[in-house]
């Protein structure tokens, strides 16, 4: 497993790290272990949570995924693992939390207690980084970054990262944290993959630029780069499948990811996967990893047996050809998540 550092700080990681969303859900406790096992032992040394986990949100097992994964970390030397977890952003806006009665905010209280009620369910007295799950963009990015610093240097917190972030954003931090002298974020992560390429009309040039790493979540599409929603189908248990009954937000969602131009897109990606004797899922893992504003893509899994597809990952480095031909299937399908 390669490894690299998160933007210009001295951690680095395996370029795959297994994401944790699901376990507590989808994914009982045994499977989430046997899924953490075999990435470890594979050579991942990175793992992402948060406190709102396992999705989507529900106030009773709000946490569950924390504590699952602390579970596992007693098993393994603390010093192997990169934990990282995050604190969520505003609940009036973009997704409701579930901690703190859905008062959650980025300021300087919020951000304290949900670092504290993550270090006791992970079972752990530092992360190595500690995340903003979505941006509070009411909140002064002075408070924010000046609380996170405060984390750091009382060494409960190693390194700092926004999610799903926009460039004003990221860039609004960064000032922040140079008019203060305060720690600045080193990683943002935001969704990339094949079927959406976004981050790299502004904010990729913003990584290379300012030194900070994109760890991309949902590489695979939300599953629909497995393939498993194609021709119509709609898998037993699978998330948009179960995100279509819900209606509302999760409705919405599993339009903008399983429609039309996304599953045309999936097709022709996985006839160059099938030329290549790949699976679709490994030439979408090794796609992600192949940039170079990119420190570590993070992978999921709510089923043992999908791991292996994914960390097969670990050994393809496409060539000029394919990557030319993966660009050619989106200019033909330009933006099939809108």
């Amino acid at each position: 497993m390669k490894s690299r550092r998160l933007g210009g700080s001295a951690i680095a990681v395996s370029d795959i790290c297994m994401g944790t969303m699901t376990f507590g859900a989808q994914a009982d406790e045994a499977a989430a272990h046997r899924i953490l096992d075999m990435s470890f032992d594979a050579g991942v040394n990175f793992f992402d949570t948060a406190e709102n986990y396992p999705v989507p949100p529900k106030l009773e097992y709000a946490g569950r995924t924390e504590e699952i994964v602390g579970r596992w970390m007693k098993t393994k030397p603390r010093d192997a693992i990169i934990m990282a977890t995050k604190v969520s952003g505003p609940s009036h806006g973009w997704l409701k939390a579930m901690q703190r009665s859905g008062m959650t905010a980025l300021d300087r209280r919020n951000i304290i207690q949900a670092l504290e009620a993550s270090l006791k369910r992970l079972q752990t007295d530092y992360v190595d980084l500690y995340q903003t799950h979505w941006p509070d963009h009411g909140t002064a990015y002075d408070e924010t970054m000046e609380v996170l610093d405060d984390l750091i240097r009382e060494g409960k917190i190693r390194v700092v990262g926004c999610s799903n972030e926009t460039s004003w954003g990221l860039m609004k931090s960064l000032a922040a944290s140079e008019r203060g002298g305060y720690a600045r974020y080193v990683t943002i992560q935001n969704n990339f993959s094949l079927n959406n390429r976004r981050f790299e009309d502004e904010l990729a040039q913003v990584c290379r630029q300012e030194k900070v790493s994109l760890i991309p979540y949902s590489p695979l599409a939300g599953g629909v780069l497995s393939g498993k929603y194609q021709d119509g189908a709609l898998p037993q248990g699978a998330r948009f499948s179960n995100y279509i009954g819900l209606g509302g937000r999760q409705a919405a969602m599993a339009k903008r990811f399983v429609n039309e131009k996304s599953l045309a897109a999936t097709s022709r990606y996985a006839g160059i996967a099938a030329g290549l004797g790949l699976s679709l899922v490994t030439l979408a893992t090794a796609w992600s990893k192949s940039h170079d504003f990119v420190a570590s893509t993070i992978v999921g899994a709510t089923h043992p047996d999908q791991v292996a597809d994914i960390l097969a990952a670990a050994d393809v480095t496409l060539d000029a050809e394919t990557l030319k031909r993966i660009d050619a299937v989106s200019k033909d399908i330009m933006y099939p998540m809108g």
